[in-house]
């Protein structure tokens, strides 16, 4: 039996009411929420534990320092209870490897979140990591970055649809893939470059995929979301 492919609702926004607002609508039909940086940012550690309450949070702060100071912040992170988090696998090998004994040190072993390394965000195409001096396509430089998050200690890779099966080629059934860049058919790109359906995403092996606008943005989220969740089925 196929494992199934799980929602998370990307609740990107400033308030906390309207955040709040959106995961008690979202109850039951998303499997998780993500709060990220624009909302940890303006609200704190305590609004997070608020909106999350009981339910699977991913928090996407994609932690990138040196390694000592990103292992202090997953460690204060600790009292938010996130199933999922987030740092840079490009921040090297030190800094993966002290964000896993940082975790495994700071949270309760029933408790560890799932280390996730960013590799490519999705917004890169193969022009803009060359402006930066990456000289390699967005699938080159996201299987080279998720071999070493691997191997150095993380728990999973985030990554687009379409590294999906070269990383699955690569590193096996190991890595939990978390996939953003994800739009339903019909749906803008917005700042997104490398994006699939989650009807695509799901057939090529997606553990979890990440749907902001067009589910808050949608005239009944709740209805987007369960759209979505039928369609993830039926993949």
């Amino acid at each position: 039996m196929m494992k199934r492919t799980r929602l998370i609702a990307a609740l990107d926004t400033q308030s906390l009411d309207q955040a709040r607002d959106w995961a008690e609508t979202l109850d039951g039909h998303v499997d998780a929420i993500k709060l990220g940086m624009e909302f940890t940012y303006a609200q704190g550690l305590k609004a997070l534990r608020d909106v999350a309450g009981q339910r699977t949070l991913f928090l996407d702060l994609k932690l990138h320092d040196i390694p000592n100071t990103v292992a202090k912040g997953l460690a204060s992170l600790a009292p938010v209870g996130a199933s999922l988090l987030t740092i840079h696998a490009s921040g090297g090998a030190a800094m993966i490897a002290a964000a896993r004994q940082a975790i495994d040190a700071a949270y309760p072993p029933l408790h560890r979140p799932i280390l996730l390394a960013v590799t490519v965000l999705t917004s890169l195409d193969e022009n803009a990591l060359h402006e930066i001096g990456v000289n390699a396509t967005p699938r080159e430089q996201v299987v080279r970055l998720g071999r070493l998050a691997m191997t150095s200690g993380a728990d999973g890779l985030v990554c687009s649809a379409e590294e999906i099966a070269p990383l699955r080629d690569a590193l096996g059934s190991a890595p939990v893939l978390v996939v953003p860049g994800i739009r339903p058919a019909g749906s803008e790109a917005n700042d997104q470059k490398r994006i699939m359906t989650p009807r695509q995403a799901a057939q090529a092996g997606a553990d979890w995929i990440v749907v902001g606008r067009p589910i808050t943005q949608a005239a009944d989220p709740a209805e987007a979301a369960k759209a979505i969740q039928i369609e993830l089925a039926s993949a």
